[in-house]
Order: C-alpha cells, then sequence, then structure tokens
C-alpha cells in the first residue's frame, strides 16, 4: 500500500516537473536535432529514408480502404441516376419514334407529290470554307472581309453561312478576297416567310442586332419564337435557310428578328453555291440581251457577264 503511495507520488511531480518545463524540453530536443542534423547530415537522411520506408506501407494500406470507399460511392451514385437517366431516355426514345413515323410519312407524301408535280431538283450546293480576316463594323457598315476570292471560285451574290444560319452575302470579289454584307447592313434586303405560317415578307437591316420584318400582309398570327427563312423569291436564295427568330412584335407592322448568326464571333463562314447566283441580277438582263433577240440566249450571258459588276449593288 505505501508502495503505491509512493508511486502516485512520484508520478504526479514528475507530470508537474514535465507541464512546467515542457517548454523548454521541447526548445531544447529541438535544439539537439538541429546540432545532430548539422554535425551528422548521413545519419539525418538515412532516417528520414527510414521513417519514409515505414510509413509508406502503412499509409498505402489506409489508402487502399479509401480507394475502395469512394470507388463504390461513386458506383452507387451512379447507380441511383441510373433509373432517372433511363426515364429520361425512354421519353427521349418515345418521342424520337414519334418524330420518325412523322417524318417517314411526310417523306412519303413529299415523294408522292414531286412524281405527281413532276418535280425536278435543283443543283447541288457546293461551299468553301473561309476564315474572317477583317470587319467592317461601324455606325454604317456591317459587313467583313474574307480571304478567298475569284480565285477560290468565288462570286458575287453568293450565301455566306455561319453553323447557326444566313450571315449575309457576297458583295465584292477581288483575286483573292472577298466582301461580305452581313444581313444586318442597312442595305440589306432579304426575301423571307414565316416558317410556320409560310407568310413572305422582306428581312431588311438596320445597323442595329436586331433586323425588321416588313410588307407582311397581317402581323396578327406573328409570334415570338417563330422562324423566319429564306422564302427563294428572287432565285437568290433557295427555300428553307434558316436566318432568325422573331423576339418581338408589336402594333403597326413592327417586328424585330433577331438573327441566329452571331455576328461578334465570326471567324470561320461558309460561302455556299447554290446554282442560282446567275438569277439574281435578272433585273439588267434587257438590257444586255435585248439586241441579241434569242430568248436563249438571256440566261446563258446574265449571269456570268453581269453578275461581278452589278450583284454588290443589288446585294445592298
Amino acid at each position: 500500500m505505501a508502495i503505491r503511495d509512493d508511486f502516485e507520488v512520484a508520478t504526479q511531480q514528475l507530470r508537474t516537473f514535465l507541464q512546467r518545463f515542457a517548454l523548454v524540453l521541447l526548445v531544447i530536443a529541438a535544439f539537439v536535432a538541429m546540432l545532430i542534423g548539422k554535425a551528422d547530415t548521413v545519419l539525418v537522411e538515412n532516417a528520414r529514408v527510414l521513417a519514409l520506408d515505414l510509413a509508406t506501407p502503412a499509409l498505402e494500406a489506409i489508402a487502399q480502404p479509401v480507394a475502395v470507399a469512394n470507388r463504390a460511392i461513386a458506383d452507387l451514385r451512379e447507380f441511383a441516376s441510373l433509373r432517372e437517366e433511363n426515364a429520361r431516355l425512354r421519353g427521349e426514345n418515345s418521342r424520337l419514334l414519334a418524330w420518325q413515323t412523322a417524318a417517314r410519312r411526310l417523306e412519303n407524301e413529299n415523294n408522292r407529290l414531286r412524281e405527281l408535280a413532276s418535280f425536278r431538283e435543283g443543283p447541288e450546293a457546293s461551299f468553301i470554307t473561309a476564315r474572317v480576316v477583317g470587319d467592317s463594323v461601324s455606325a454604317y457598315v456591317r459587313g467583313a472581309l474574307l480571304n478567298v476570292g475569284r480565285r477560290a471560285g468565288v462570286t458575287p451574290g453568293q450565301a455566306v453561312l455561319t453553323g447557326e444560319g444566313l450571315a449575309g452575302r457576297i458583295a465584292e470579289v477581288g483575286e483573292n478576297s472577298a466582301r461580305v454584307l452581313f444581313v444586318t447592313d442597312v442595305n440589306s434586303r432579304l426575301p423571307v416567310q414565316v416558317e410556320r405560317t409560310r407568310e413572305r415578307a422582306i428581312l431588311a437591316g438596320n445597323n442595329s442586332p436586331l433586323l425588321r420584318l416588313t410588307l407582311l400582309q397581317s402581323v396578327a398570327g406573328i409570334q415570338p419564337g417563330d422562324r423566319i427563312v429564306t422564302s427563294g423569291s428572287g432565285g437568290s436564295f433557295p427555300v428553307g435557310i434558316p436566318v432568325g427568330e422573331v423576339v418581338q412584335g408589336g402594333n403597326e407592322g413592327t417586328i424585330r428578328v433577331r438573327p441566329f448568326a452571331d455576328f461578334s464571333r465570326l471567324e470561320f463562314v461558309r460561302v455556299v453555291d447554290y446554282g442560282v447566283t446567275g438569277l439574281v441580277n435578272t433585273g439588267p438582263a434587257p438590257a444586255t440581251t435585248g439586241s441579241a433577240g434569242p430568248a436563249t440566249t438571256g440566261p446563258t450571258t446574265a449571269g456570268p457577264t453581269t453578275s461581278p459588276a452589278t450583284t454588290p449593288q443589288k446585294a445592298r
């Protein structure tokens, strides 16, 4: 009993001593370790390497269960989302099947109508990819300069497209460059139609981000979100090229259209030849072919001979 009491007293005294001089002892220990490290760097390096060798298997053993647990948690989360994703895919599949059925029905109907009307397909479109090397965006002009020209097959009146829709048309062509007139330019006038109602109109630029839809017979059926596409009138562009969507409608026939093309980030465009650019300048044709007599020579001479000189004025 007395021995136990003496041991407890000694322990208490040692604890009190350590608590009182703990900071001093730590400083002394650090100083001694620093001296040892300075005196024998090889010994310290070997001790460090030995500690790392002993700690690496323990850390690896601890990391493996953690990695397995993380993979298990990720698998559980993925399994939890599979039901929702499966339901979403089923819904999308149903909608796609419905669209596929409608598309096949419309394709069959279209084929029958083509056979009934003896419809002939137009020429296949070809395109050239061009880089925008300069722009002419100012208070008075909306256009851009391309790095392709007459040598690459570019001619005035060809359509300039982005991935979103129609950006403009070729206004002027050099040997290795061409100038694009954007649809937002104040000189741009484009025959279009409302895709939903099939009502035809003229889309006019005004040097602002929004275009004006004019010469509509009725504005009552036009709604925000309606897509505006080319109508094919005048033979310059084929029917159905997307141009923009209606964003604002109002009284007195004021309808605003936002173009699909993002003119602030143009880097590459496609110059598309639909095979109908020779019909853009049908206006001056009588002056150049009237004296020729035969009607068959009009279309052949009006396209290649007058389009480079007159198309820029017509495009504006």
